[in-house]
């Protein structure tokens, strides 16, 4: 696993940063084996390293940033990172929604949102279903889409399961890959 260099702005504990390395590890090895452009790669790169570089802010810091009073402080950092990325500089569309977006999902999401949200549910650091998830992420350079409708499914019974709030815009994504 590779170290990956952090905004200056990111707030992470040593935790964090090790899911951080390994989403974009997995997000490189798929990238590699499926052959994916130079700049594809990058962009998937990019999103792994910077989608959780605020997850571990205070939440005075992201509702600072992030003004929408509506969203609840576990999505929070998604939308806080893409600002701050965008503040930077950043243009690439596919990035900035996949880092805004990774926790609820889009259904307007290219490849790179698509990726970044499959590696951060099948990173292999998670406990849970480690087998499946471990199938599924050698499934998927062989099988993109079935293996995204999978984590999508998996991701929806997880949170009706755990009896939480499902967003809009997770409802549309179902929607448009069932």
């Amino acid at each position: 696993m590779t170290a990956v260099e952090l905004p200056a702005w990111a707030v992470v504990s040593d935790r964090r940063r090790a899911h951080i390395e390994r989403v974009t590890t997995l997000l490189d090895r798929w990238a590699a084996e499926m052959q994916v452009s130079a700049d594809e790669a990058r962009a998937w790169h990019d999103a792994g390293r910077w989608h959780d570089a605020l997850r571990d802010a205070p939440e005075a810091t992201l509702r600072a940033i992030v003004t929408d009073p509506a969203l609840p402080l576990g999505v929070l950092h998604g939308p806080a990172a893409a600002t701050r990325l965008e503040e930077q500089g950043e243009r690439r569309p596919g990035v900035l929604a996949a880092v805004r977006w990774h926790t609820v999902g889009s259904p307007l999401w290219d490849r790179t949102g698509r990726a970044l949200f499959m590696a951060d549910f099948l990173e292999p650091g998670r406990s849970f279903m480690a087998q499946d998830r471990a199938f599924l992420a050698d499934l998927l350079p062989h099988d993109f889409d079935a293996v995204f409708r999978q984590v999508v499914r998996m991701r929806l019974e997880w949170t009706l399961r755990e009896g939480k709030g499902i967003f809009s815009q997770t409802v549309e994504l179902w929607n448009s890959v069932r």
